[in-house]
């Protein structure tokens, strides 16, 4: 062996090994796991002033619903603010390090990022993993360049679009932008057509649920409407409280009597106990 090839460190980066023996696995008949179905419809659209994004708050587990108010629009940077959708650990975690990289760039040049830098590092580490990194993303921002808007699927291909949707009520969403967008929108009209896409998508995926958050994005502005509608209220809720018995009944009441037992001490009197 050359000692080129001793001193080289290996390359990082993910290893397939684990799925090579999966699929050899599969082969042989063992059933593997099935995939949880997950939901989630996330939205995006360009305005005549800038960006504004929309998601759901419904998570799933399978069939169960684990949060009803799961926050899907991440932070980024103070101009870029990105919706996930797919396995909430790997939207959550593939942001949150993007994010932090966008930072250390900011201490660095002390400049505003850039939202294509988002962008390139997002698609990236993404590409790396081969779409097992189930995160699928819509990212949007306003920095020196104008708005911007561009949806990024777990494989790592991109679009750069006007207006755009993702997840499983992506179609139901998708059906209101392309009835209803047009160039040169208000902020209230992008927003009330952002919450209309957002709304179809709850009421036509059984995925995607609960309340609609909006993220607005302007040249040196940003607001985060949290629960800016919250169209499924609870209604069967017993408007005076629940009320429950203060004591639990008992039903049998049973007393062992613990065996007496002797220990003799060393050097001392025996001692019950």
């Amino acid at each position: 062996m050359s000692r080129s090839a001793v001193d080289v460190p290996p390359k990082g980066g993910f290893s397939f090994d684990l799925c090579r023996r999966n699929d050899m696995l599969a082969k042989k008949g063992l059933q593997p796991p099935s995939f949880l179905k997950t939901g989630t419809t996330i939205v995006g659209l360009i305005f005549q002033d800038g960006v504004i994004l929309g998601a759901d708050t419904r998570a799933t587990e399978g069939p169960i619903v684990a949060d009803k108010n799961c926050e899907k629009i991440h932070y980024m940077a103070p101009n870029i603010y990105c919706c996930g959708a797919g396995t909430a650990a790997d939207t959550e975690a593939v942001t949150d390090m993007v994010s932090s990289q966008l930072q250390l760039h900011r201490y660095h040049t002390g400049r505003e990022s850039r939202v294509v830098t988002a962008l390139t590092l997002l698609k990236k580490h993404l590409f790396n993993y081969q779409g097992h990194v189930s995160a699928a993303l819509v990212l949007g921002g306003v920095d020196i360049t104008g708005p911007h808007l561009h949806t990024i699927y777990p494989h790592g291909s991109t679009d750069t679009l006007p207006f755009a949707t993702m997840g499983s009520g992506s179609l139901a969403a998708m059906a209101m932008f392309e009835s209803k967008y047009k160039e040169g929108l208000t902020r209230e009209e992008g927003v009330n057509l952002v919450v209309e896409a957002i709304c179809s998508g709850i009421f036509n995926d059984l995925g995607s649920g609960s309340n609609v958050d909006v993220c607005v994005i302007t040249k040196g502005h940003k607001e985060y409407l949290r629960n800016h509608l919250l169209p499924n209220p609870r209604t069967f809720v017993n408007p005076k409280g629940f009320s429950f018995p203060k004591k639990t009944e008992v039903l049998l009441t049973k007393i062992t009597p613990l065996k007496e037992k002797v220990e003799v001490i060393e050097g001392g009197d025996a001692m019950e106990e």
